[in-house]
């Protein structure tokens, strides 16, 4: 073995060693500390591509969740207050037929006639107290229905369509200023109460499907969100039990490395002792 104090090549291969272990060191410290594989677009340009890519849909679903949470709660109430109604009908209902007998005399009309006034106008309560976040979907101030993001993308939308409950409507032909006091209006009253308990039940049920298909996208969002965030982890998480037993192996290389660095840096020193043999 040739010596020279110009050069050193055992410690500059040693110093080359140690370098590299030190880098792994770090990146290995670095993937420990943080639990991610893959941390910038540096450590794998392809798979960080991927993974923000998986994290932009998957913070897009969280805002498509959002939007059918509030969807449900207006679908629910529109359906409590609707079930609300077709009760409310259904008292009508026995008003009137107690009204439409002719044995019934003019205090017991009367008696009938106020309970389906004070019913209607339970009605027309219970209507105008079904909103959610602004919307009424039962009192025709919403005509086309709402409709919510269904899709990360934006491209897909969910839509629950308004019923009007309104008296005097289409669904309720009963008029909010009806009475029950003549033979003649006791029995158009029926004929209208008896229509309109038809018209909604049909139309609650109509929201109640909406409501149960809001409520089974949204469970399909959720599921969706959870595997796109596995998929992530799968991705760029890193192996917290192998990385640690590779940052102790790392950990003895660097100290063995700097020991032998330490030796390889006496070897010139050897010259000093020739020349004072000399």
């Amino acid at each position: 073995m040739s010596l020279s104090i110009n050069s050193n090549s055992s410690a500059l291969a040693i110093l080359q060693s140690l370098t590299s272990t030190s880098g792994q060191l770090t990146q290995t410290e670095g993937q420990v500390s943080s639990g991610l594989q893959i941390q910038t677009a540096s450590d794998n340009p392809a798979v960080y591509n991927l993974a923000q890519t998986q994290r932009a849909d998957i913070a897009n679903l969280a805002s498509v969740t959002t939007g059918l949470g509030r969807a449900q709660s207006i679908a629910d109430v529109a359906v409590s207050a609707g079930q609300t109604v077709s009760d409310l009908l259904t008292q009508i209902q026995a008003k009137v037929l107690a009204a439409n007998d002719p044995t019934q005399d003019a205090n017991s009309i009367a008696a009938y006639n106020s309970d389906f006034q004070s019913l209607l106008k339970q009605i027309q309560t219970t209507l105008q107290s079904a909103s959610f976040g602004g919307i009424n979907l039962l009192n025709g101030s919403v005509t086309n229905g709402v409709s919510f993001m269904a899709t990360a993308d934006a491209s897909s939308y969910l839509t629950i369509q308004s019923q009007n409950l309104s008296l005097g409507g289409t669904l309720i032909t009963l008029p909010a200023g009806g009475n029950i006091l003549t033979p003649t209006a006791a029995a158009s009253a029926l004929s209208e109460v008896q229509s309109s308990i038809t018209n909604v039940n049909h139309a609650v049920a109509t929201l109640g499907t909406q409501s149960n298909q809001v409520q089974t996208h949204a469970s399909f969002v959720a599921t969706l969100s959870d595997n796109l965030t596995t998929g992530v982890s799968g991705l760029v998480d890193a192996d917290v039990a192998a990385e640690s037993a590779r940052l102790t192996a790392l950990q003895v290389q660097q100290q063995l490395s700097t020991q032998t660095l330490s030796i390889a840096n006496q070897q010139p020193s050897v010259i000093l002792t020739l020349l004072r043999g000399g």
